[in-house]
């Protein structure tokens, strides 16, 4: 046991010796770059890629700096990022890279994607004016950012073509379709991957493709959209980018406002270059489902093997898009067996997440967080028990200058805690923990539940979780939630 103790040890030194080592790095590139120190460097919560990004600040300047292992796909960001911005495409500036081409410097686009505007929103008039702003800059970046654009520099695919196609097909059959064990003949899947293939082919396919233009990569600055994250583009057709944008699955647009963006969409393309309309929507449909299926294989692979819950949320959004589709749209091809798998993945129970609706019960739940300086809180109800969890085995951000102020409430200290520590698989494994009991004190008809959460200063890693999991109680059971931060109240700061 003291064995694996000090191997943990070990790599949680070495882990934030490498993120000391980035941003000493990312520092200096900064220095140089702007001719002023970097007072606060600032590690941002990783998304879906290998890449690390930090947020840097000086007294005059501000970045956003990235380490990336890949140099072939820094070199493929920073070649077609210099290739927009002299066709006046809104995308970040590159600023400087390191002599190593793992470090680069880019313009900061501030925090606001449209992604989160949604979520906050909804599809409402100003979402959807945004939506339409997008789609137009879209149709310019592929047509006309493809024009004297060397397609040699795309890594790790050049083109949309049949190969990369089965990547992402197969990727669907062995990370998801096998996962949900899902019954069907390989050989005449791979007969129906061909069809659609050959199919898709036939659509001209000489143009930019963004590859993942959805709302996370749309940052929205001084009210200007600004496309990021499409170092993964390629040549290929132009329906491909309408339909990662207008059927991402967190985004939940309504079928027929994607309809009738889509065709504002076609509008804008027959403005710059002769389309037949009917086959280019044809076509799109189909662009649709392989676009349907990739997300499937990559929610697979990041969320079932690689255990990122957001992609494993992300997953009963994006087979409510694959059930509207069975049901509504008709493809000008037959797909008899992608089509049964399909069939059985949207009645099957494997990745449902059984939501409890528990708003009729008597169940009340007080969560605390609370410095050990002062002791675990004492149980008011009388009923004694409850979960006390003890967060000081988190990287603990306290102890550093920028956040000694602030708590687990503010943005930069959710976003060290995210990325530079293990808090998120923490209270996954708690959640878990707690469920337990919440759901038989519904069965039971208790009436109190107490959840603590305790760290040196009670400041910082107890407020964030108890913060998050007063929010997935809501979120999950819809269940009354009395949140108490007992070390701030002591202090005066109700927050």
């Amino acid at each position: 046991m003291i064995f694996f103790i000090v191997i943990a040890n070990l790599l949680l030194v070495t882990y934030h010796y490498i993120c000391s080592m980035h941003e000493e790095i990312l520092s200096t590139l900064f220095h140089q770059y702007f001719k002023e120190h970097c007072d606060t460097i600032i590690q941002l919560p990783q998304a879906g890629s290998d890449r690390i990004y930090f947020r840097l600040q000086g007294k005059n300047h501000a970045a956003i700096g990235t380490y990336g292992k890949d140099t072939r796909e820094n070199e493929t960001f920073i070649h077609h990022t210099k290739h927009f911005h002299q066709k006046f495409i809104a995308v970040p500036e590159v600023y400087c890279i390191s002599d190593d081409k793992q470090y680069y410097l880019q313009q900061d686009l501030g925090e606001i994607s449209l992604y989160s505007i949604i979520k906050q929103e909804g599809i409402s008039s100003n979402v959807i004016a945004y939506l339409k702003e997008v789609l137009q800059q879209l149709t310019y970046l592929q047509i006309r950012g493809a024009e004297h654009f060397n397609f040699e520099t795309c890594y790790p695919i050049q083109a949309f073509n049949r190969s990369s196609m089965f990547w992402d097909l197969n990727s669907f059959k062995y990370y998801f379709a096998r996962v949900a064990r899902v019954h069907f003949s390989e050989i005449k899947l791979n007969e129906d991957f061909h069809t659609l293939s050959n199919y898709l082919l036939e659509e001209t396919n000489q143009y930019f493709m963004f590859r993942d233009c959805q709302s996370r990569n749309v940052m929205i600055h001084d009210g200007k959209p600004y496309f990021i994250d499409y170092q993964g583009g390629r040549k290929g057709p132009l329906q491909y980018d309408a339909a990662s944008l207008l059927w991402q699955a967190g985004a939940k647009i309504p079928y027929a406002v994607r309809e009738e963006l889509f065709d504002f969409y076609t509008k804008k393309v027959a403005a710059l270059i002769y389309v037949n309309k009917e086959t280019f929507k044809e076509r799109y449909h189909a662009i649709v489902l392989i676009r349907m299926l990739q997300v499937l294989g990559a929610y697979g692979f990041r969320g079932l093997i690689e255990k990122r819950s957001h992609f494993i949320e992300s997953i009963q959004p994006a087979l409510e898009n694959v059930k509207w589709f069975l049901e509504n749209i008709q493809l000008k091809i037959e797909l008899p067996e992608l089509t049964n798998v399909l069939q059985q993945l949207i009645v099957s129970d494997v990745f449902t997440v059984h939501k409890i609706d528990a708003s009729q019960t008597s169940l009340k739940i007080d969560i605390n967080s609370f410095s050990y300086k002062r002791g675990i809180p004492s149980d008011a109800s009388g009923n004694g028990g409850g979960f006390v969890f003890d967060c000081r085995g988190l990287h603990n951000p306290g102890r550093y200058e920028p956040y000694k102020a602030l708590t687990g409430k503010d943005k930069p200290v959710i976003e060290f805690l995210e990325s530079q520590s293990k808090v998120k698989v923490f209270l996954e494994n708690i959640y878990k923990v707690v469920d337990v009991n919440i759901q038989n004190y519904i069965e039971r008809d208790f009436e109190h539940l107490q959840i603590n959460f305790g760290c040196t200063g009670g400041q910082h890693r107890s407020v964030y979780c108890a913060e998050q999991i007063a929010k997935y109680i809501k979120e999950k059971y819809n269940i009354t939630v009395h949140i108490k931060h007992i070390e701030r109240e002591l202090q005066g700061q109700f927050i």
